[in-house]
């Protein structure tokens, strides 16, 4: 089982980072192995939307379909695989801190099967230290 937590501070309104951060098309810009993002289904996001995803992971090209399980703008998304090299689940949620600020946390879950298994407690290293590097992204972008 692989269940990764990060979180940070963005000098930044709840509404504009959490439009931003929702947003499937900003993925490439703000997470380190995300190189492209397609939409399956019609904008806007809503449930039941799926985008198509090409990421770089530990040296490998992956593809995988999100499906988007719960999404209550603002506050929280959550996605999960549709299609992809294991189950995994994704969720961000969004917090006033005051006035101009926002506390954003994602939190990745998944069974990874298999091989993969051996690899888990690995596997949630680098990806806590990735998550991590897109967070510190997402913050610059956000508040330059």
């Amino acid at each position: 089982m692989v269940d990764v937590f990060t979180e940070i501070t963005i000098d930044c309104p709840r509404d504009r980072v959490a439009t931003y951060a929702a947003n499937p098309d900003h993925a490439p810009e703000w997470y380190v192995n995300i190189k492209s993002a397609e939409w399956q289904t019609p904008k806007p996001l809503r449930i039941g939307s799926k985008v198509a995803f090409k990421a770089q992971f530990l040296g490998k090209q992956l593809s995988y379909v999100y499906e988007i399980a719960q999404y209550v703008p603002g506050q929280m998304l959550k996605m999960k695989t549709a299609d992809g090299p294991f189950p995994m689940e994704t969720t961000y949620t969004w917090e006033t801190i005051d006035g101009s600020s926002t506390r954003m946390t994602l939190r990745n879950k998944g069974n990874p099967a298999g091989f993969s298994m051996l690899f888990a407690p690995f596997m949630s290293l680098m990806m806590k230290r990735a998550n991590n590097k897109d967070l510190k992204r997402i913050k610059h972008i956000l508040e330059s």
